[in-house]
């Protein structure tokens, strides 16, 4: 990931200049940069009015995974980053400058080993010989699914031939079956499932299910913008915990703001489990407990020690 990251750093540069232009002249001191994947926190904030008349300019900028976000982290160009554990573990050990700010716990459900609803395979343990296909990259909650999937069946990593691809260009190869079997997560499984994909095993049992909200050291240097950061947490709580008690209309937002199928967004939403908490000693020690893995596995380049990425200051209990 560290090269992958490298390579790609001219991209995140570009972005950042086109974030700037975007805000009116401003220095990049003076705007917020919210990073987003698939719009899923955009969506609840819009859905429940919030983050307006704030005292800071904010910008929000989208990203299909969570391996291109990260990559804009590195450059400058984002302030802040929503992903799961694995994710956020991957992008720690490759050097991305973040620290862990806020914490949510789902069920596992919103990851998934998918297949197509008339394939022959029937069981993890037929996926033996079989090309599998993983979202978004080395290290991504799709990715530690498989692997533990795999060890539950009985099966090596050499049992399969494992290739990964963006969520957006393996979600159209899925469809036209040039794929099949899929690892992947959130909405692009949400809208594979709508459209007939089986799910031969989610996340339950092997997935954490944590996701954090990481912030850019560079960000939280900054007075003015670690101010900010924090009341965007706070408007990002009362986001997660409208939309957990308004559903239907959650929905109907995130399909006007991402453009995905209603059904599909009904199956997302009540998939999730949208509480906002504090990054807690608990969720430091599972997340310990997935860089081990990961480490242990030769997925991650360097071993990561969670308590050392928290910064529990800007949304303390």
């Amino acid at each position: 990931m560290i090269d992958h990251l490298s390579r790609r750093g001219v991209l995140g540069a570009g972005l950042a200049g086109a974030l700037l232009s975007a805000c009116g002249g401003r220095t990049p001191d003076e705007v917020l940069v919210l990073g987003d994947q698939a719009n899923l926190t955009r969506a609840k904030v819009e859905a429940a009015g919030l983050l307006k008349d704030r005292p800071y300019a904010f910008r929000w900028a989208n990203f299909a995974g969570a391996a291109p976000l990260f990559e804009a982290v590195m450059a400058g160009a984002v302030d802040t980053a929503p992903a799961g554990d694995t994710p956020v573990l991957a992008a720690a050990a490759a050097g991305v400058p973040i620290k862990l700010v806020a914490a949510s716990q789902s069920s596992g459900k919103g990851v998934a080993l998918l297949v197509h609803p008339d394939s022959p395979i029937k069981t993890v343990h037929d996926l033996k010989g079989r090309n599998v296909i993983v979202s978004s990259a080395r290290g991504s909650v799709a990715h530690y699914l498989l692997l533990g999937a795999l060890k539950e069946a009985g099966l090596k990593l050499s049992d399969v031939t494992i290739g990964f691809l963006l969520p957006g260009e393996a979600q159209a190869a899925f469809d036209a079956r040039k794929i099949e079997v899929w690892a992947t997560f959130g909405l692009y499984q949400a809208l594979a499932e709508y459209r007939g994909a089986r799910v031969l095993r989610d996340g339950v049992g092997i997935n954490t299910g944590l996701g954090f909200i990481t912030a850019s050291t560079r960000a939280l240097a900054s007075p003015v913008k670690r101010k900010a950061i924090a009341d965007a947490l706070a408007q990002f709580a009362a986001a997660n915990a409208w939309a957990n008690s308004h559903k239907d209309a959650y929905a109907a937002v995130f399909t006007k703001v991402t453009g995905a199928p209603l059904g599909a967004a009904k199956l997302l939403v009540e998939r999730e489990n949208p509480i906002l908490t504090p990054v807690t000693p608990v969720a430091i020690a599972k997340l310990q407990t997935v860089a081990d893995t990961f480490f242990q596995a030769g997925l991650l380049p360097r071993s990561v020690n969670a308590a050392a990425l928290a910064d529990t200051s800007l949304f303390p209990a």
